[in-house]
């Protein structure tokens, strides 16, 4: 279950960060949101829950007359002119783990959006204050870009600021600009509706993705005797059935080279180096640890369940 309003607001106060609250019904658009704080200092913002064709998310934090072009920022992104779309709304209790119309930079305190890539309009820094959600869209509170960064420095994101109207050359001897915000994580969502491509609906779009059974994939498969890996999403879920060790094993496996493959990239060989191996080994420590876990806890599980079974069974035995 994720944060609420108040678990939220409580935390903010915890980090000593000083915001404005303001009560208000329920709104979706910025439009219904500016009648009731329109007239109070501060910038609206709008924020866009997308996902790209491996299955990453983002969320686009603007003013809310920034002009986002998707097709470009997709581009900048080098996911190719149809990369990103509007995330269903089934992934949004899923990933983010809010309702329709409460998508801003504080979903990201729940840990199953800790793979959702944020990008914040620059034009944030040009503002002494601004409105957002508190994962709720019947409140609105007002804060300074340089306490939404502690916020995000509390939770371990690196805030990052791009111009969203910017079109810069992409090309061969023009790299996209903004590859580095590109997620190394895919999220898989559970079987469900249909994913529906559509515009925003206000300011704190509600778009969402699949459940807290998210899979890692290698996100930039490297190659491996000559053959080139093709990107191929492995699920996190584990196997809850031990009756066949060697299948939980093999997903396990399957899991890891999905972890080392997704961080052996040209990009990565080039920054870290000799490092490279510590980052891999980082990476599938931080990844697999959750994971095994919860594989250790439903063995726990398992096996008290089988003993306890085995024994109301044997001869002469009643249960009270």
């Amino acid at each position: 279950m994720g944060y609420s309003k108040d678990q939220l607001l409580a935390r903010l106060q915890e980090l000593q960060i000083d915001f404005t609250k303001y009560d208000h019904p329920v709104v979706l658009t910025v439009e219904a949101q500016a009648k009731y704080v329109g007239h109070v200092k501060g910038a609206l913002s709008k924020n866009l829950f997308l996902k790209d064709k491996k299955h990453r998310f983002y969320i686009v934090s603007a003013l809310a007359d920034t002009k986002v072009d998707l097709k470009v920022l997709s581009q900048r992104l080098g996911l190719g002119k149809a990369g990103l779309r509007m995330a269903p709304e089934e992934a949004l209790p899923e990933v983010l783990q809010v309702p329709l119309g409460c998508v801003t930079p504080f979903a990201l305190v729940n840990d199953s959006a800790r793979h959702v890539s944020l990008l914040l309009d620059k034009g944030f820094k040009d503002h002494g204050s601004l409105f957002f959600h508190p994962l709720s869209n019947d409140t609105s509170i007002s804060l300074s870009a340089r306490d939404i960064d502690r916020f995000l420095n509390s939770i371990g994101k690196d805030p990052a600021y791009v111009d969203l109207e910017a079109s810069p050359s992409v090309g061969k001897d023009q790299p996209p600009d903004l590859a580095s915000l590109v997620p190394s994580d895919t999220i898989i969502l559970e079987e469900g509706p249909t994913e529906k491509a559509g515009p925003s609906k206000g300011p704190e779009s509600n778009h969402v993705v699949g459940s807290n059974k998210f899979t890692s994939a290698a996100a930039k498969a490297g190659k491996s005797s000559g053959d080139t890996l093709k990107d191929k999403p492995v699920t996190s879920k584990l196997s809850s059935s031990f009756a066949d060790p060697g299948k939980v094993v093999e997903e396990i496996l399957e899991r890891m080279s999905a972890i080392v493959l997704s961080e052996i990239n040209e990009e990565n060989i080039k920054q870290h180096g000799e490092q490279l191996g510590a980052l891999v080994s980082n990476s599938v420590r931080k990844h697999l640890s959750l994971d095994l876990t919860n594989l250790t806890m439903m063995l726990k599980n398992t096996a008290y369940t089988e003993g306890f079974h085995a024994g109301t069974h044997q001869k002469g035995f009643r249960c009270p």
